[in-house]
């Protein structure tokens, strides 16, 4: 395992304290938590833990920031937003070193984070100009209908540990461009960047109470944040099972919901795949930020004829993978987030081995400090096994086999959730007809990484509500408004 003594400080002007109203201000009695670091399991910082009242303080500052916020100019939303993509660019280095240290992922996986959240800013600072409605005769002739969009209001964020930064901006920016105001609530697991994406807002000239951000690990904080009938948008992005309990509270208020939840990816290589795109493809589907990604390839169904040469392929290409602290830059496999996470991962290995399966490479957890895991392949599974049935969220590779279109489109569609999707084959044919068959809401077609700030993300089924991204992000952040006037 390659190790490293690289500089773990902190930037020097990180926040460590609740943003409310525009100011940085301690929890009450002082109240903290400690934020760990996964490659050394030592704690990196302690940080403000809120209460319930300074979670309603937060919504507070929010709906009282609210009216003028709306009133701002689209344009100027939109350079207040291009200001803070070229205020997060220029702090690269702090962004990228943090997400390594909170997180875990590999420093050149934690500056390509810096590149994709940065870039949700810089297409939302866009979309703000381009807000539109409608103007029309209706086809009875004696009314003409206006419609109009305005901003839903004060929204809830819900962030989770894996991508701290992207998830922060893929949420704020759009409702920024729409004229919302936010409360978020980033995970108790990675709050650092969260706090260090804030101040670079009020760097950016963010108006006080506009983005309030409010740490710890009281769940009774949000609860009661979703409880105020002040509020009016939810977003949440983790997994179903928190996603459904969420919903069920919100529901209390009929409040607008974003819901971005678990993911089961079917990474399906049929016969006349090109292998050596299809290794590449799973190398970026399955190993970016160690299989903790929800859009991680997590099943993999290849064809019986070319499945040995496959395995054999990712074999190769998993255990010559360097796992170490991410701070190294010889490390392309940074620790999972949690003693936790790795125990459930080593779980799910154990339990495919005493079904059948067989550990091609990996599959033990590795001595000494730090929560690792090995890349591992697991050849032999069968389709119906509970790691296949199962969000792994770490760095295994679990392949079964299939032998027609129809049993593959079977096994990728027999769970309840569908996020993304990845198919491998020449046939263009064949790709057009799993993208309508394959119960997903995103494919990668002979791709491995596909997530772009200009391209719609969410899924169907269990796997959530509404889309990140794209025209249709800020699209979720705004409400219709039909004005019927006399022809």
């Amino acid at each position: 395992m390659s190790m490293t003594t690289n500089d773990r400080s902190l930037p020097s002007d990180l926040p460590s304290q609740l943003l409310i109203d525009g100011e940085w201000v301690d929890a009450e009695a002082s109240r903290t938590f400690d934020v760990l670091d996964p490659s050394t399991e030592k704690s990196l910082v302690a940080i403000a833990d809120a209460s319930v009242n300074q979670g309603t303080d937060a919504l507070d500052a929010a709906v009282r920031a609210q009216e003028s916020w709306a009133d701002t100019s689209p344009r100027e939303r939109g350079e207040i937003l291009r200001k803070a993509f070229e205020l997060v660019t220029e702090r690269k280095d702090d962004f990228a070193k943090l997400m390594t240290l909170e997180m875990g992922k590999p420093l050149a996986e934690s500056y390509g984070e810096v590149a994709y959240g940065g870039e949700f800013l810089r297409w939302f600072s866009e979309e703000a100009v381009r807000i539109r409605g409608d103007y029309g005769l209706l086809p009875e002739g004696k009314i003409r209908q206006l419609v109009t969009k305005r901003p839903v209001g004060p929204c809830l964020f819900i962030t989770p540990w894996n991508f701290p930064l992207a998830m922060a901006t893929r949420k704020i920016a759009p409702a920024l461009a729409a004229g919302c105001t936010v409360v978020i609530r980033p995970a108790s697991a990675t709050p650092l960047t969260t706090l260090l994406f804030a101040k670079t807002l009020v760097d950016a000239g963010l108006p006080a109470g506009v983005v309030n951000v409010i740490t710890g690990r009281d769940h009774a904080v949000t609860d009661a944040v979703l409880e105020d009938p002040r509020l009016r948008k939810l977003s949440f992005t983790g997994s179903t099972g928190v996603g459904v309990n969420l919903l069920e509270k919100a529901a209390k208020h009929v409040l607008r919901t974003s819901m971005e939840l678990g993911g089961n990816a079917p990474f399906i290589v049929f016969d006349d795949a090109d292998l050596d795109q299809a290794i590449a493809g799973a190398k970026g589907a399955k190993m970016r930020n160690m299989g903790e990604a929800c859009i991680a390839a997590n099943r993999f169904i290849v064809h019986e004829s070319v499945a040995e040469e496959f395995t054999n392929r990712m074999v190769e290409m998993m255990s010559g993978l360097t796992v170490g602290d991410g701070l190294d830059e010889k490390s392309e496999v940074g620790p999972m987030i949690t003693e936790k996470d790795r125990e459930k991962v080593d779980d799910l290995v154990r339990s495919a081995v005493e079904a059948g399966a067989t550990v091609r490479c990996g599959g033990e957890i590795p001595a000494g400090k730090g929560w690792f895991y090995p890349p591992t392949v697991l050849s032999g599974v069968s389709a119906d096994a509970e790691i296949m049935q199962t969000e792994i969220f770490g760095p295994i590779a679990p392949i079964t086999t299939f032998s027609t279109e129809e049993e593959a489109l079977a096994i990728a569609n027999s769970v309840p959730v569908g996020l993304a999707g990845y198919v491998f084959t020449g046939n263009t044919a064949r790709i057009l007809r799993m993208g309508q068959k394959l119960e997903t809401g995103m494919i990668g077609a002979n791709l491995g990484v596909f997530s772009n700030a200009a391209a719609p993300f969410g899924g169907v089924k269990e796997s959530g509500l509404g889309r990140e991204g794209s025209y249709q992000g800020i699209e979720e952040f705004l409400e219709t408004i039909y004005v019927a006037l006399p022809a």
